[in-house]
């Protein structure tokens, strides 16, 4: 394969890995708290000792989590917590701690606040919030401050990542942050909504079917460069 076939071949490789992701988003238009993704492009060039010659390279390893405001929706749940503008609920998990924009919650047999995957909820401290199990009235203030029948138990911490580049989405709705971790200045916590997901159903299709005609075309200048090179090869043979 000549420099053409192999420039063509990266490309074609990082639009599938594109079509993957687009395709996961779309899976995910009705999962709650989800965030959409994107993959970042970037050019390899490189010289190739002659004059005003070289060779550029794609690579598509890179992916970019979107943060933009999903869709709150009323459930009247009482631990249902949505938030309005930035932050992320922050989780334990066997692996850490890792966030999340999902907050249907529910208390455990021990009283904690936990996720459906059983994975405790943490304060604005990191430790886990213990509800009792004969409060009456749990109310949720807007800064996160949960209260049970009036009394104060704990305020949920939102973070964000100092960094954008630095949240990775790990699986589903959980994301780690690979770099420091800053406090929400001024958290909005809804009780009784859920964000939906980012994922805006019309501009991914459209963006789909932009990425697969791309790959159909790249396939299709691959294909003539792998008859060209046949054809080549056998009137050599001849």
């Amino acid at each position: 394969m000549d420099n053409a076939g192999y420039t063509q071949l990266t490309r074609q490789s990082g639009l599938l890995r594109e079509i993957q992701l687009i395709a996961h988003n779309i899976a995910n238009l009705s999962t709650t708290g989800f965030r959409r993704e994107g993959l970042l492009f970037s050019e390899y060039v490189s010289a190739l000792g002659h004059e005003e010659e070289s060779l550029s390279m794609a690579a598509a390893r890179a992916h970019q989590t979107y943060l933009t405001q999903g869709t709150m929706t009323m459930t009247g749940g009482t631990l249902d917590l949505g938030i309005e503008g930035d932050g992320f609920f922050t989780i334990q998990t066997p692996d850490g701690e890792r966030y999340t924009r999902a907050g249907h919650f529910t208390p455990n047999q021990a009283g904690d606040l936990v996720t459906p995957d059983g994975h405790p909820v943490l304060d604005i401290g990191g430790a886990p919030i213990f509800i009792p199990p004969e409060a009456g009235q749990i109310a949720i203030a807007r800064d996160g401050t949960i209260s049970a029948d009036g009394q104060p138990l704990a305020q949920i911490g939102l973070v964000v990542p100092a960094e954008q580049a630095d949240l990775k989405r790990e699986t589903g709705v959980l994301h780690r942050i690979d770099g420091d971790v800053l406090p929400v200045e001024t958290p909005v916590v809804l009780q009784g909504f859920l964000e939906e997901s980012n994922v805006n159903a019309i501009s991914e299709m459209a963006r789909l079917i932009q990425v697969q005609r791309a790959y159909e075309t790249g396939q299709k200048f691959l294909d003539r460069e792998d008859e060209r090179i046949r054809n080549v090869v056998q009137t050599l043979g001849k």
